[in-house]
């Protein structure tokens, strides 16, 4: 016979916010952008302590929280860091062929820049997570990705950049942080004051890609297109 399930502490109301409240959500969320310009200066502690317990609120997979967050401090270090990210910037824009030159000419990071960087870092043991992972096991990044989101939106709030580096060897970086076996990195964060926020994508404003329309993604039952009516466009819409 099935074990009787654990009580569940009384939950909080289920009230919608109010319409300022509301309105400020979906505006960090329309906000956010993926910074690579930085102007130095600091990040107060305080607010860091919030960015990261901001972060550390996201929710994943089997309760598993697989987010670990390393603070580079070290002028040397994030020298060589920028190294590697350089060494892979090369690799990917011969790996783009055509677009190589194009490539070249942007600006896809501020690890030297920013007043703060973080590594994000899955941790060892985490195949004794089967809850959620049994068949995905790749949840471990999914989960990590939503607590990257947090403290991205509410860098936004604080009104500071973040970008997101994935420009690295995960292996020599993981070296370079002395991470211990089965550990693995996933993000470089630049996070710091910004001269001003992107009115759209780099990337867009630059002509690298487009966003696609919301009906195009969704589908119906299955692998069905849905109409395009799908997706209100007078809702705020989420930028990149």
């Amino acid at each position: 016979m099935p074990a009787a399930p654990a009580p569940v502490a009384t939950p909080v109301p289920a009230q919608p916010f109010s319409d300022a409240e509301r309105a400020t959500v979906y505006r960090a969320i329309a906000e956010r952008r993926d910074m690579r310009h930085f102007s130095g200066g600091v990040v107060d502690e305080a607010v860091l302590a919030r960015l990261l317990h901001a972060a550390h609120l996201a929710p994943s997979v089997g309760f598993m929280q697989p987010w670990r967050f390393i603070r580079i401090r070290s002028a040397e270090r994030r020298r060589a860091i920028h190294a590697l990210v350089e060494q892979e910037r090369v690799h990917t824009a011969r790996a783009l062929g055509e677009r190589e030159d194009t490539f070249m000419r942007l600006k896809v990071e501020g690890v030297l820049d920013c007043a703060e960087l973080l590594a994000v870092v899955l941790p060892p043991g985490r195949e004794a997570h089967v809850f959620g992972r049994r068949t995905l096991p790749e949840m471990d990044v999914a989960s990590a990705a939503c607590a990257i989101q947090n403290l991205w939106l509410a860098a936004r709030a604080e009104g500071l950049g973040m970008g997101w580096v994935s420009l690295f060897d995960p292996d020599a970086l993981a070296a370079l942080l002395a991470l211990p076996e089965g550990s693995r990195p996933v993000a470089l964060l630049c996070l710091g004051p910004v001269p001003g926020f992107y009115a759209q994508p780099m990337l867009a404003e630059l002509g690298w890609a487009q966003r696609q329309p919301l009906h195009a993604l969704c589908m119906d039952e299955g692998w069905q297109p849905t109409p395009a009516s799908v997706g209100d466009p007078s809702a705020p819409p989420a930028h990149e």
